[in-house]
């Protein structure tokens, strides 16, 4: 347990913060955790407690919490030059070479990159894209984006209306105009004796009723990301890209793949476009770009969207939208880097490696009878819990269930993430045999100690 005197660590935080995405029971249970520093997967309080972090921060650690080579760009990129931004025609040289490499390893033959700080502005600053050429083409009414049910595309207000959460009612959120359809999960939302397939066809025929029942010319963009991360690690059904995109390209609307969480090798492949075989019109980018060491979000224009945007930039002189940090010299320079670890020191092999591993194991826990399903790909993966396995009848939720198995895995020296009553896993592409072989023995001991509680 946390230190609960008054100048303890814990309690300075407590009236100092004021905490974001956070089980406020839990903190006032048994206050916050107030980390050090990092070694590998591993990361470790004030007191000195050591935990894997099965939660690579924020799906971002990729590479671990003290990887030199990374920390080494930044120092190099502050001593040269420490800070600049993108507009006005002036950029750095470090922010030229990431776009190039950015279109280099991209799906697209072509393109443009445009820097932000974070996922959430990146997807903000792609509906200000859509809407500005929209308009500029003389499609004014086209203004409506569509995302899915249980999707995470970020916090700022428009990012938010695009998220499909229900939380987000306490900010009189979604605005007007985003539309959300049903979550592509087939375990949940798949009907009594409807096949994966019949599933996957209802949703594109419900995507087709929504763009006919608002008009195909009032629809902007459609957003997806290829697996919903904060919506509990869930991949589509199959065939689901395929037949949502047939529709898209029938009346034209632009596909955004929302690679904020997937991009640079969580799934195992570089794109979890290309783990799910479909080609975007745009990739919106953040975390892995660079291995968490900056903030940095970047949008990946296609040869399309490129050449509409620069038309419509052109017709008025200047595309009015950019951040001060955007294309920061120190950023780009660590995301050079660690593009580089992932694609040619090991890590994106290493998930390749280390996913079967993973899956033994996750297959393995899914046998608990408090187990529903165990989802995901490559190295993202979650464990749904349930209260009747045959009903799936879930917890009660005041008995905060994923919160219960979060708070006991910290107790024993490992951090995952709870999403409704899914357990997260998104360890370390570093990870290795003795690593996930530990993180799966605190996570059953966990899930035997809680459910022997509840169940």
């Amino acid at each position: 347990m946390n230190d609960d005197t008054p100048n303890s660590w814990e309690a300075r935080a407590d009236a100092s913060s004021f905490y974001g995405f956070t089980d406020l029971p839990t903190v006032n249970e048994r206050g916050s955790t107030v980390l050090t520093h990092g070694k590998g997967p591993y990361v470790f309080d004030v007191h000195g407690r050591q935990y894997l972090d099965a939660n690579s921060g924020l799906w971002n650690m990729v590479a671990g919490f003290d990887h030199s080579g990374l920390a080494q760009a930044a120092k190099d990129q502050f001593d040269r030059f420490p800070g600049y931004h993108s507009l006005f025609g002036r950029q750095s040289d470090q922010t030229v070479m990431l776009s190039e490499k950015l279109v280099e390893v991209s799906p697209f033959e072509r393109g443009k990159v445009f820097y932000t700080n974070s996922g959430s502005e990146a997807n903000d600053t792609m509906v200000k894209m859509l809407w500005f050429l929209h308009g500029a083409e003389g499609n004014t009414t086209k203004r409506k984006i569509i995302t899915r049910k249980n999707a995470y595309h970020g916090v700022t207000a428009v990012a938010a209306s695009m998220t499909g959460k229900p939380y987000n009612s306490v900010f009189g959120l979604p605005l007007d105009g985003f539309l959300h359809l049903t979550c592509p999960h087939y375990w949940r939302e798949g009907r009594d004796g409807e096949t994966e397939a019949e599933f996957t066809q209802r949703l594109a025929q419900e995507l087709e009723d929504m763009i006919a029942s608002e008009g195909p010319d009032t629809i902007a963009g459609f957003f997806a990301e290829p697996v919903l991360g904060a919506g509990g690690v869930i991949t589509p059904p199959v065939g689901y890209f395929q037949a949502i995109q047939a529709v898209l390209k029938k009346y034209g609307i632009p596909m955004i793949s929302d690679e904020v969480i997937t991009g640079f090798g969580r799934t195992g492949s570089l794109w979890g476009c290309q783990a799910y075989d479909f080609m975007p019109d745009a990739i919106i980018s953040s975390k892995n770009l660079t291995a968490g060491y900056f903030p940095m979000g970047a949008i990946l224009l296609g040869p399309a969207l490129s050449d509409r945007l620069q038309d419509a930039a052109d017709a008025i002189e200047e595309f009015p939208h950019g951040f001060t940090a955007s294309g920061h010299p120190v950023g780009c320079a660590i995301a050079l880097k660690s593009i580089d670890i992932i694609m040619n020191e090991g890590l994106i092999e290493n998930v390749n490696e280390m996913s079967p591993r993973f899956w033994d194991h996750m297959n393995r826990l899914a046998q608990n009878p408090n187990i529903g399903e165990a989802r995901g790909i490559g190295l993202m993966g979650a464990l749904e819990a349930v209260q009747d396995k045959a009903t799936k009848t879930p917890f009660a939720g005041d008995l905060s269930i994923s919160e219960a198995i979060a708070n006991t895995c910290t107790d024993h020296g490992l951090i995952c993430r709870p999403l409704g009553q899914a357990i997260v896993l998104c360890p370390p592409f570093i990870l290795n045999n003795a690593q996930m072989d530990e993180m799966f023995d605190k996570l059953e001991t966990s899930l035997n100690k809680v459910f022997a509680k509840f169940a």
